[in-house]
């Protein structure tokens, strides 16, 4: 059969079939040497069919070609778990579009301004999602104390959580988890020093129920508006500093300088 006609039992376009034979995805049973036209077999239609419904599911080539070789069964446990798959991460944007500002704010309250004295940090970091926060912030504040308390040090200052990245479901952005301190420790395995410089920063106390992701971007939203609007300018990540102010569950922070001009 000619790739027309080929195309035509398949339902499969001569653009398509020429890419999937040059992918190697999809090869012709002979192709003529002198005008180049490829010839399929008619026992090709199934699979050629098979290429098509999966290519229908914007399957990328890769994964297709994974899927084509195996058993039924298997193929369709595997595509069952990526169309699980699919299904989460349209909830986790779903969750994001809901957190989108519609022009009703909730009211936070005021947004306060403080100094910070420069100070040292000892912090642990890593990337995550944000489903693995809590437990890298409660072990990581449970080391940094016990390494200040064995130092000789106080160990019971609030934990700051920095956000490098975006962190979300989806996306796995980098944290810094630590506590500030005065004196003289070691960093030790994964625990890292580092000077803060003393700043400005802007803040909002954070009410129990927009405590959690995704309700928090909220918050962060509110802040920023804050920050353009007074026509400051932040000069680092912003940081959620546990436990807030006045009762609240933590603040959300920015360090922040007057716009010159």
């Amino acid at each position: 059969m000619l790739a027309g006609e080929f195309g035509a039992a398949s339902r499969l376009s001569p653009k398509a079939l020429r890419l999937y034979a040059e992918q190697r995805l999809f090869v012709p049973a002979s192709t003529d040497p002198v005008t180049g036209y490829r010839y399929y077999r008619r026992d090709q239609v199934s699979r050629a069919r098979l290429i098509a419904r999966l290519r229908s599911l914007d399957l990328p080539l890769a994964r297709i070609a994974v899927l084509l070789d195996l058993p039924a069964e298997s193929r369709q446990a595997e595509l069952r778990a990526w169309l699980d798959a699919q299904e989460a991460d349209l909830r986790h944007r779903r969750e994001l579009v809901e957190t989108l500002s519609d022009g009703d704010e909730p009211a936070f309250g005021k947004v306060r301004t403080r100094q910070v004295i420069e100070h040292k940090f000892l912090y642990r970091e890593q990337r995550l999602h944000v489903d693995a926060l809590n437990d890298f912030t409660a072990e990581s504040q449970a080391r940094i104390r016990t390494w200040l308390n064995d130092a000789g040090l106080p160990g019971d200052g609030p934990v700051q959580v920095h956000f490098h990245g975006l962190v979300t479901r989806n996306s796995d952005g980098p944290v810094e988890v630590g506590i500030a301190f005065a004196g003289s420790v070691e960093p030790v395995d994964d625990l890292r020093i580092r000077l803060v410089p003393a700043h400005l920063e802007a803040y909002l106390p954070v009410p129990k129920a927009y405590s959690v992701f995704p309700h928090v971007l909220r918050v962060y939203d509110a802040l920023e508006a804050w920050i353009d609007a007074n026509k400051l300018l932040c000069t680092a990540s912003p940081v959620e500093i546990h436990p807030g102010t006045g009762g609240a569950v933590f603040d959300v922070a920015y360090p922040v300088v007057s716009q010159k001009g």
